[in-house]
């Protein structure tokens, strides 16, 4: 039996207001469009499913026994529709978050595309600065989260590291003799050296890893985003330090060379870091809990 699911839906209207002309008003239709759907209906089920008086309409037994059945059929259509609407209300906003170009190119850009294809109704906002200017900006309240590499500052912020990763020293191609030998960085103070600018998180970590190996050494070439450090460094102004990740295809292509030296840095983080005094929005909610489940 194939019946039109609109014939029960027809039902459902007439059977809840005992009423055809109130149904025919709920359901935009006309009386005797809904009459004409009933009488078909109970054709189809070859039973009568109600009596007609002079109030309205009341349900016989068989009648009595399908609006049983379809009364909890609408109401689960009408739980998930509204779920659903929720749902959608939930993928639609605008989230504003602060990150570093370590944090864009090692973890969040890739993240962030499966999430806009699974929620593309949600609008990022990316603001791309440094460590310490994006944490004011979070202090400030113009920022939802933000995505920064270790080291900084997180006191009255609460942080969730998503990764870590690891650094190695290289060099360009008229850097290949370094490659062949174990260095101490005091020897290598001679050559010109690539680093990211005073102000940075990065420049703090590594100032401190080079006093700590009785090497302080001055950068020859600042830049301010680490997305410069690769093309300076390929193109020999210096040697310097970079993700491993991000200079692994330069080094399979022969266009830069790592550079051994004694001891090794340390593994630093990528840390997703909030206002905790602040509330989250639902959209920033969202996106948090999918960067942490996605990336860690």
């Amino acid at each position: 039996m194939n019946i039109n699911f609109e014939y029960y839906k027809i039902f459902y209207y007439a059977a809840k207001y005992k009423n055809i002309t109130r149904a025919a008003a709920a359901l935009g239709s006309s009386q005797p469009n809904v009459t004409r759907v009933l009488k078909l209906l109970e054709a189809e089920l070859n039973c009568k499913l109600f009596v007609r008086n002079a109030r309205g309409i009341t349900l016989t037994e068989e009648g009595s026994r399908l609006y049983a059945h379809v009364k909890a059929a609408v109401m689960q259509l009408e739980n998930a529709q509204e779920e659903l609407c929720a749902r959608a209300a939930d993928e639609t906003g605008t989230v504003e978050i602060g990150a570093t170009e370590t944090a864009l190119h090692l973890c969040l850009l890739e993240t962030l595309r499966s999430f806009k294809e699974a929620y593309p109704g949600v609008r990022i906002k990316i603001h791309n600065d440094t460590t310490p200017k994006l944490l004011k900006k979070l202090a400030g309240g113009s920022l939802d989260f933000a995505v920064l590499s270790t080291p900084f500052d997180g006191r009255g912020l609460v942080s969730k590291a998503l990764t870590s990763f690891c650094e190695i020293l290289v060099g360009g191609s008229q850097y290949q003799e370094l490659g062949k030998k174990k260095w101490k960085l005091l020897e290598l103070r001679r050559y010109p050296w690539v680093g990211l600018l005073e102000g940075t998180a990065t420049y703090a970590f590594y100032r401190a890893f080079f006093l700590q190996q009785q090497a302080e050494i001055a950068l020859d070439i600042e830049a301010a985003t680490s997305d410069l450090l690769i093309p300076l460094i390929q193109n020999n102004f210096g040697i310097g330090f970079v993700p491993q990740k991000l200079a692994q295809p330069f080094l399979e292509q022969q266009a830069l060379v790592e550079i051994p030296f004694n001891g090794s840095l340390p593994r630093r983080e990528i840390c997703l870091v909030s206002d905790q005094g602040r509330g989250k929005s639902i959209v920033s909610a969202r996106l948090q809990k999918y960067l942490i489940e996605e990336i860690t």
